[in-house]
């Protein structure tokens, strides 16, 4: 059994003994009123001494189920209680005082100590009463003691189970619900690389299926995409601490070739993986105007938003329908919209053939 486990059953076994001392402490306190008030009035005086024994056996069950503390007096006080009772039923009243006390006594002692403490204790009791009334007159008591405190351990036992069952169910479900943490992780991290070729690689060769260029061009995407993919990927993870994304956005727009003009207002802080969304969408956009606009220039324009930012990259290219690019294609749903997602934020491109192109990126996405 694991700590947590074993924890969680000690806290029901802990509850459930508390429980049990402050039903008994209670109960046997209000059954010895009962019982004075039955007493013939020549037997007043013991029974008055009876009800104080049981009073402060009472307070010392009450007092051990809130603290813990004080068990062996606990446990000496109710076996002297039971035992005062039975043994002074002939000067009392021979009803159902005497037997009250024992069918209590035996049933919470069950739930709030272990067996090699219950059962000479039980024992002991039973042995008293069959002493004082005889075994043919106590049998009725003593079987349905027996009977009782028998059904209290196993109804213990059961309830202890059915913990033990529920703990294991709960440990699986936190296992199952870790793995699916760690694969969500993953898939997260697959499309983030596979965004990250689009940006890259497979955007380079597509430039080179589509238009003729220069070797020396096409030399220096592929160095250029080489670095990217082996560094970010292999590097640390980013972690959510918060980041200026001024610099983030200003080493990308100072990368870029095209003649970028920036419009910056002052945003707060963001978490260090929403700066890297907004760097790498941003970067995305600037490579896809630098590829497929057929202009050499762009703007770029960073405000805040409540407690967040809004990116824009605009320029005034080619443009193109967006209802009409492939489903296979990662460029927008991948490196933009899905990458924003991601973060919690929000990716739109507005475009119309010959009339530019609105790259639009909201964190957070309200």
């Amino acid at each position: 059994m694991d700590s947590g486990r074993g924890q969680v059953e000690a806290e029901f076994v802990r509850a459930l003994g508390q429980l049990s001392g402050l039903v008994r402490g209670i109960a046997l306190a209000v059954l010895s009123v009962f019982g004075v008030l039955s007493t013939p009035t020549g037997a007043l005086p013991v029974a008055f001494a009876l009800l104080g024994l049981a009073l402060v056996a009472g307070a010392a069950d009450c007092y051990h189920a809130l603290t813990g503390k004080a068990r062996a007096l606990a446990c000496a006080l109710t076996c002297g209680r039971a035992v005062a009772i039975c043994v002074a039923q002939p000067w009392t009243v021979a009803g159902l005082w005497a037997p009250n006390v024992l069918t209590i006594t035996g049933i919470t002692v069950q739930w709030q100590w272990p067996p090699r403490v219950t059962v000479p204790v039980i024992t002991g009791l039973l042995a008293v009463e069959a002493a004082v009334l005889g075994l043919g007159e106590a049998a009725p008591t003593l079987v349905r003691v027996v009977l009782e405190s028998t059904l209290a351990r196993l109804a213990f036992v059961l309830l202890l189970r059915a913990t033990r069952w529920g703990e294991r169910v709960r440990d699986r479900q936190a296992a199952l619900e870790r793995a699916e943490t760690l694969a969500l992780e993953r898939r997260r991290q697959e499309r983030e690389y596979l965004a990250l070729l689009h940006d890259t690689a497979s955007a380079t060769f597509l430039m080179v299926a589509l238009h003729e260029a220069e070797p020396a061009a096409v030399a220096g995407y592929a160095r250029r995409d080489l670095a990217l993919l082996t560094g970010e990927r292999g590097g640390p993870a980013a972690h959510d601490s918060l980041v200026d994304l001024e610099p983030s956005l200003r080493g990308i727009v100072e990368q870029s070739p095209l003649a970028v003009g920036i419009d910056w207002e002052p945003v707060p802080l963001l978490p260090a993986s929403v700066a890297l969304a907004l760097a790498r969408a941003v970067r995305e956009a600037l490579l896809n105007v630098e590829r497929h606009a057929g202009v050499t220039a762009a703007r770029v324009s960073v405000t805040r938003e409540r407690h967040g930012a809004v990116v824009t990259v605009a320029d005034e290219g080619a443009g193109f329908d967006p209802e009409t690019v492939p489903g296979q294609r990662r460029g927008i749903p991948g490196s933009l919209v899905g990458r924003m997602a991601a973060v919690g934020g929000s990716a739109t491109v507005t475009s119309r053939p010959g009339a530019g192109t609105v790259v639009r990126l909201v964190w957070p996405d309200v």
